[in-house]
């Protein structure tokens, strides 16, 4: 049947999944594109259904003003609204949002009355007190409290947590949302939650937000300023409900803008910045997760909204963003390909060995080179090539120490060396690369486990 209505499609938003950056963890990883739709937000689905309930309750008519504060994608969402319904809008938006997004408003029809970013709740300049002074102001004003209605929390719960389950067919087993108003997350957390208690919640803000400081200990952290939009809040949601929550993950700008870029060039996500910080916190949290775990971010912007800022490489460089965009095999680290691997100790040979006790120790492993390992210090190396060419001179050096036999070490690399680099050093006659851990321990990559997690998923 054909839509009528520009806020009338049922279909539902994209769930994909994510291949090229999530090669190196073993979990299923998931984006669910909730910026595909008319108005290019997940606000989408809560505008219409907000004007729709106040018409419902008489509080407005066609002809009134609405008022509101917006970050811009909330307030294009209920521009849109507007225009079909036959209201006006008056927003307070904060000015570090896009060009965009102000061009776009205004060619809504929208009018604007911009405020400091760095005004804090409560301050009568910033831009939740200017929309609430704009209604008292004005007469036949209504506030239509998009970040605060209770109707945005019962749209993601019918519709965005419904979908995310019945889309995985209930095999979701962790969901990323980023936290504005906190309507998102708790909305598709009471879904999920009620469906299968075990389904991890987990949300995402931007540094200097306060949802952190209240999920850990009760109340809200330190608020900060940050150039991420669509993401974080300077104070609690009237939505909050820790119960609903496994989790709050800060994401610094750099991490969410770069990887919002690394989404586009490696799996044509066209998502914002606010997407970013979800697919960054999943990505890093994935690496423990296993490869019977589902994972789904939820991208609720939109790039294009964008393009001023953290897709411009200038504006990035200005502010100390810029990171030069990596090929999708240069992403891969030795520290993804560990993640990868069974799970077990370096198999070493100490020096005083004998050469038999070693190729003891080859047989029952089943490795063909082993690393010789002094007080923790790589001092060289063995192989059965190198054991079977000692016997054919002398079948009497079984007996004797492996240290007199042994060939060069194993080049060391630390963990965030690249697939490239690990390649680089075995190619260079070597059989093997040691990796230094965290903790001072090593572990052995092999060809192997490079091509293993080239062919990973």
């Amino acid at each position: 049947m054909p839509n009528h209505d520009i806020f009338g499609l049922a279909a539902e938003t994209p769930l994909i999944v994510v291949e090229q950056m999530s090669r190196h963890i073993q979990p299923k990883m998931m984006a669910k594109l909730e910026y595909c739709n008319p108005a290019w937000s997940h606000y989408y689905r809560a505008a219409r259904a907000i004007v729709q309930d106040a018409e419902d309750r008489h509080l407005i008519h066609p002809g009134m003003t609405l008022v509101d504060w917006s970050f811009g994608d909330s307030g294009i969402a209920l521009a849109m609204a507007c225009v079909t319904r036959g209201y006006k809008l008056l927003l307070a938006v904060p000015d570090k949002i896009s060009r965009e997004k102000q061009d776009m408003l205004r060619a809504l029809g929208a009018e604007l009355v911009i405020t400091p970013s760095d005004a804090l709740p409560g301050e009568p300049r910033s831009c939740m007190n200017v929309a609430e002074s704009l209604v008292k102001s004005i007469p036949s004003a209504f506030f239509t409290g998009m970040h605060e209605n209770p109707v945005s929390l019962k749209i993601h719960s019918d519709a965005t947590g419904s979908e995310i389950f019945r889309q995985t067919e209930g095999k979701v087993t962790h969901v990323f949302v980023p936290m504005v108003s906190g309507a998102m997350v708790f909305g598709i957390g009471s879904y999920l939650k009620a469906k299968n208690p075990a389904i991890r919640i987990i949300g995402v803000e931007a540094q200097g937000s306060v949802y952190a400081g209240l999920f850990m200990d009760g109340k809200p952290g330190p608020s900060l300023f940050s150039e991420l939009e669509e993401i974080g809040s300077q104070q609690p949601s009237p939505f909050w409900d820790r119960s609903l929550l496994d989790g709050v993950v800060q994401v610094s700008d750099y991490d969410a803008f770069n990887c919002a870029r690394e989404l586009l060039r490696s799996e044509a996500i066209f998502a914002g910045g606010a997407s970013g910080a979800a697919m960054a916190a999943a990505l890093q949290a994935g690496s423990g997760y296993t490869e019977h775990d589902t994972v789904v971010v939820v991208m609720s912007d939109f790039g294009g909204y964008s393009l001023s800022k953290m897709y411009r490489d200038e504006w990035m460089r200005k502010r100390g963003f810029y990171r030069k965009a990596k090929s999708t095999v240069e992403q891969i680290t030795a520290e993804d390909i560990l993640h990868l691997k069974a799970r077990r100790d370096l198999i070493f040979a100490c020096p005083e060995q004998t050469l038999a006790e070693v190729f003891e120790m080859m047989k029952q492993s089943d490795v063909s080179q082993m690393p010789i390992v002094s007080y923790n210090a790589p001092i060289g190396s063995i192989s059965e090539n190198k054991i079977l060419s000692i016997l054919i001179e002398n079948d009497d050096a079984m007996t004797s120490k492996v240290v007199g036999f042994m060939e060069q070490p194993f080049p060391v690399c630390p963990l965030d060396a690249t697939i490239s680099e690990l390649s680089a050093k075995l190619q260079q006659n070597a059989s093997g690369v040691l990796v230094t851990l965290s903790d001072g321990r090593l572990q052995l990559l092999t060809k192997s486990d490079l091509i293993d997690a080239l062919t990973h998923k």
